[in-house]
């Protein structure tokens, strides 16, 4: 089932507008109405103001109406098994939980599935808030 994932994330990439630092990196993103949702980097001249594929597979989703993510599926052309950076994993914080399975791919398949919480174990998230 996450094969479908991966091709959604390995043609996002295709797609990026990565000029500056020749990184194309894709996402998608299989929401919890089933849909997926997917991006890619896009860089500026105002380097590094841009938009990580994450995070633009984010807005796509968000701005369809979904609201939870269930997985993720990362690519990079220049890297194996490329996790979410930083940002993207406070980001994928907000709209999905410690159970939610990141898959790190290569240009053949996923390498790699972990959790969010693998990734962000102490996750600033809205209960902080309260």
């Amino acid at each position: 089932m996450s094969r479908d994932l991966f091709e959604a994330a390995r043609d996002a990439m295709s797609r990026c507008h990565a000029p500056y630092s020749e990184f194309p990196v894709g996402a998608a993103i299989r929401a919890d109405d089933g849909e997926i949702y997917t991006g890619a980097n896009i860089e500026v001249a105002s380097y590094p103001e841009g938009w990580c594929a994450e995070t633009t597979a984010i807005g796509h989703m968000v701005m369809a109406g979904a609201r939870e993510i269930r997985e993720v599926a990362v690519i990079a052309e220049k890297m194996a098994a490329c996790t979410p950076c930083g940002g993207c994993r406070q980001r994928l914080a907000e709209f999905g939980g410690p159970d939610t399975k990141i898959h790190l791919c290569d240009q053949n398949g996923i390498v790699k599935t972990v959790t969010l919480g693998e990734l962000l174990p102490l996750a600033f998230d809205s209960d902080a808030l309260k």
